[in-house]
């Protein structure tokens, strides 16, 4: 068993049926906290629920929930689902993501920007609001957002994506400013990079998987932001 770093947190995680976000879930999980699965594909979040179990540890929570479809009153409830069956709410990993084809500006849709800022902003914004009354009351909460690095510098044919990106960071910066008094709740960016995972091959075709570095190594870094260790430490943007 890893080092129960996260012992007795309660942690949502959106994206958790596949790459990055499964991986920080599992890892969460690993050093003690119990974890919502937050995703789009039960059958997923249900293989990875009965992985966890079998591992012995905490108990996870299923979350069928596609972000690109949910108003506030879904996340509202999903908020009041969370304080009646667990109580209390510690940490919140943002993994989700919608990803635009790369193309000229000239020749993307409207709709798919509509998809993409849904999933990538939008519910993110309104599923932190949800929640934010449960994370005010832990003695200590993080909320992390995961970013492309096309958000802090935007660049010809990322769109749709990358302007959506680009929008995750002005909130999480907003909400960190927002709340500089309260420093037991953080709020801070986490951007992997060249990281192997489904949403890279989509943005890279051309890169070889096993060339990069493995979600693993990363998962040190999330379990830091997530914990107790960085404490204090809000408004930051952070490249593993």
């Amino acid at each position: 068993m890893t080092e129960q770093t996260l012992q007795s947190r309660v942690i949502l995680v959106t994206g958790a049926g596949s790459g990055l976000g499964r991986h920080a879930a599992t890892a969460f999980a690993a050093r003690g906290a119990t974890v919502l699965l937050l995703g789009r594909q039960e059958k997923r979040l249900e293989a990875l629920y009965d992985q966890l179990v079998q591992a012995g540890y905490p108990q996870p929570v299923v979350v069928p929930l596609d972000l690109e479809q949910a108003g506030s009153e879904r996340f509202e409830a999903l908020a009041r689902m969370i304080e009646h069956e667990l109580g209390r709410l510690d940490g919140l990993l943002h993994s989700a993501s919608h990803f635009v084809k790369l193309a000229p500006l000239a020749q993307q849709h409207l709709k798919h920007w509509q998809a993409a800022f849904h999933t990538n902003v939008l519910a993110p914004f309104a599923l932190t609001q949800a929640c934010l009354p449960l994370l005010l009351q832990a003695p200590d909460a993080s909320v992390l957002f995961t970013a492309e690095q096309h958000g802090l510098k935007p660049a010809a044919y990322w769109g749709g994506f990358g302007v959506s990106q680009a929008a995750l960071v002005a909130l999480a910066s907003t909400f960190a400013q927002e709340h500089e008094l309260q420093p037991h709740i953080r709020f801070n960016v986490l951007v992997p990079g060249a990281v192997a995972s489904p949403m890279r091959s989509r943005t890279h075709p051309g890169e070889v998987g096993a060339l990069l570095r493995q979600p693993a190594e990363l998962m040190p870094c999330y379990c830091h932001w997530m914990g107790p260790d960085s404490a204090g430490h809000s408004g930051t943007i952070i490249y593993p």
